[in-house]
């Protein structure tokens, strides 16, 4: 029997224990939040909202970074491809992993290629409309869009977004014909929306309240079972005789394949945390954000739920593109 020496055994060691140091020492170096929209808009607000105190309990950089286009499969993709070991991850939304794979649009990924993190909160949408536009509530611009068919357009964050869908499914549930206008994140749209160049958006009230308090739109309803405690006053579509209309959307920390689960467990552990912390709390209560900070497999287990339920009001929704 060939004796080792004590170098190489010593070698030997350090070559086997290395791979449980990275995993116990993650993060490592700097964590890349990918954003898969434009700046401005409710993904990019909760992001940056979210990484500094992120930051503070991984004892790491966190840095925010739009990669803004297809509806946030640019940047789901870039996170796919990345190295497997954790320190890219992405602000996943309802529309990127539950809507587009029931869409006739090319994912250049497979969403089973997604390792969920942790569901980090539920976003209602609230009914935004310009302020140019005659009405001043839900049944109001449903005679309008009635009476001038073809003329009212909405915005969206992008094709295959969850604004998109609300708008399609308020489309084909009121029976009105409204055209879609797709940007590459909310931040214009919003923009185009207090100009009045465009009609009608769906968007969350972390992103849009600043403009609702300074007048530069009218915020028609919630599109959810219950009204917002920053926005007591404003009706829920159920209210407003849209009954069973909540397209509202989700937000969820995911990374790539691969990624080590002890990784995934400091990541999904950390933003709990976050997630707890009384500012944040304060503020996601403020907008209406019902924060959740669930572990990876009960996410994965929302998902599976979620997919099926958007699957079917895709069918019924008779998506235009």
């Amino acid at each position: 029997m060939k004796r080792i020496s004590g170098a190489a055994a010593i070698a030997a060691m350090f070559t086997v224990a290395t791979p449980f140091a990275r995993a116990a020492d993650f993060p490592s170096k700097p964590v890349r939040l990918i954003v898969g929209f434009a700046p401005g808009g409710s993904n990019d607000i909760i992001a940056r909202l979210l990484a500094p105190k992120l930051e503070a309990e991984l004892k790491q950089s966190v840095v925010v970074e739009n990669r803004p286009g297809a509806g946030g499969n640019i940047a789901a993709d870039a996170v796919v491809k990345a190295a497997p070991d954790g320190h890219m991850v992405f602000m996943c939304t309802t529309g990127t992993l539950s809507i587009q794979p029931f869409l006739p649009v090319r994912m250049p990924f497979d969403v089973k290629d997604i390792t969920p993190v942790t569901q980090i909160g539920n976003t209602p949408y609230l009914m935004l409309v310009s302020k140019q536009l005659p009405v001043s509530n839900v049944g109001e611009f449903l005679q309008y869009a009635k009476a001038n068919p073809g003329k009212v357009n909405f915005a969206s964050s992008g094709n295959g977004t969850t604004a998109h869908l609300a708008g399609e499914m308020l489309r084909a549930q009121a029976g009105i014909d409204i055209v879609h206008v797709p940007y590459k994140g909310a931040g214009q749209a919003m923009v185009d929306l207090t100009s009045g160049l465009v009609s009608l958006m769906f968007d969350q009230a972390v992103s849009s309240a600043s403009y609702i308090s300074a007048g530069t739109l009218k915020a028609l309803a919630v599109a959810s079972d219950r009204r917002l405690p920053g926005l007591p006053e404003l009706p829920t579509t159920e209210e407003s005789g849209l009954p069973g209309f909540n397209p509202s959307p989700w937000t969820g920390l995911c990374t790539g394949p691969g990624v080590p689960a002890s990784a995934v467990k400091t990541l999904q552990q950390a933003m709990a945390r976050v997630l707890a912390d009384p500012e944040i709390r304060q503020r996601f209560e403020r907008d209406g954000i019902e924060p959740v900070g669930s572990a990876p497999a009960q996410f994965a287990a929302f998902l599976e739920a979620d997919r099926k339920k958007w699957g079917d009001l895709v069918k019924k929704a008779d998506i235009q593109f």
